[in-house]
């Protein structure tokens, strides 16, 4: 395929000011230091793409899966859309800029080799601006520029893409893995995949219908039965599956949440349980309070206490990102290199308040 970039570039405009609304949208994107890509995605440095070429320091998912982190596109084919409205959500979202929008149906549908191009094309963009710099390990820059993982997360819910699995076969065919990450209101997307993504998380907060109605807030009917819909999917994936299970103090870390929560792993057996801080970060300091977040030491306890009610094991631990690896089949798959030698050791890494998420701005 023949790309127009120029094309492209003025398809994207023309969208972002056909209207008050998007144009409004646009500029809080921009200013948050988005990257647009297609017309409606999206990419933007990660922490610790920055952390890797300035400090030799890796995030956890070069701790636990081999992904390097300066080689890592963060990006969401669908930035301002989803089918819920989460209070801890960073998503811009309506009421952030007292505007109004659709935010459950997307209003176009990029191509996949587009979003795929234009992705790497920002990415290296980027990191390219590491260059020259004398605190940036050269060696890891010019490495930056050719990335092997494309997190398809970002914000907004990426399965309300309809051609998702074209999008994840055009990473591969570049040698590029992919971690594909969904709340599971779409498991008619997920059941139609083409192409699995490396592999597939379901981020989790709530328990049960009630606390899904509060918390998740969807703007749909029947999001918590398409929820369980896509747990039952999960044992029909060959790529590793992930339940990441957010907490947030105060909300979901009492015993009838965890209980809950063991038995949605007793349903799906994912091959892996992340157990994470919620982080009071972006448009949700709007909605939940500071004392919402959880401590390093308060995770560890939480993720001791599923690993007894599912029988999964403890294997590894992140403090600046407040999160506990829990396993199923043992040590994790690795999709790539992984960090340098020596940096895999814990002692390393020491806590900060909220270092992986200090660059999210209003």
């Amino acid at each position: 395929m023949t790309m127009n970039w120029d094309e492209v570039r003025k398809k994207r405009e023309e969208f972002w000011s056909s209207s008050p609304v998007y144009k409004a949208i646009y500029d809080r994107l921009v200013k948050q230091g988005y990257h647009l890509i297609g017309t409606i995605g999206a990419v933007k440095r990660c922490h610790w793409s920055k952390e890797a070429v300035l400090r030799n320091r890796y995030c956890y998912k070069c701790l636990w899966y081999g992904i390097e982190s300066h080689r890592c596109i963060q990006m969401t084919p669908v930035v301002a859309w989803c089918w819920n409205r989460c209070l801890h959500c960073w998503r811009l979202q309506p009421e952030d800029i007292g505007m109004h929008w659709d935010d459950t149906r997307p209003p176009v549908i990029d191509d996949p080799e587009i979003l795929v191009e234009e992705s790497i094309r920002a990415h290296r963009e980027i990191m390219a601006g590491f260059k020259g710099n004398p605190r940036a390990d050269q060696k890891l820059v010019e490495e930056a520029l050719n990335p092997k993982h494309a997190a398809i997360s970002l914000t907004g819910e990426p399965i309300l893409y309809p051609r998702l699995g074209e999008l994840i076969s055009e990473y591969h065919k570049r040698g590029i893995t992919t971690f594909l990450v969904t709340h599971g209101t779409r498991p008619d997307t997920l059941r139609n995949l083409e192409t699995e993504p490396s592999q597939l998380y379901i981020s989790i907060e709530s328990w049960d219908k009630d606390s899904y109605e509060h918390f998740n807030r969807p703007l749909v009917p029947r999001a918590w039965e398409l929820f369980n819909e896509t747990l039952e999917l999960i044992p029909s994936f060959k790529s590793p599956t992930v339940f990441r299970f957010t907490i947030v103090k105060g909300f979901n870390d009492h015993e009838i949440a965890l209980k809950n929560f063991a038995k949605f792993v007793e349903k799906a057996q994912p091959s892996y349980i992340e157990v994470k801080a919620y982080m009071y970060i972006g448009g949700s300091r709007g909605r939940l309070f500071k004392n919402n977040m959880p401590s390093h030491i308060e995770i560890r306890e939480i993720a001791r206490k599923i690993a007894e009610l599912t029988g999964y094991t403890v294997m590894s631990e992140s403090v600046p990102s407040r999160i506990v690896l829990l396993s199923r089949v043992g040590k994790p798959k690795r999709h790539g290199r992984g960090c340098p030698d020596g940096v895999e050791n814990p002692e390393k890494y020491v806590p900060v308040l909220t270092e992986e998420y200090e660059e999210i701005q209003d």
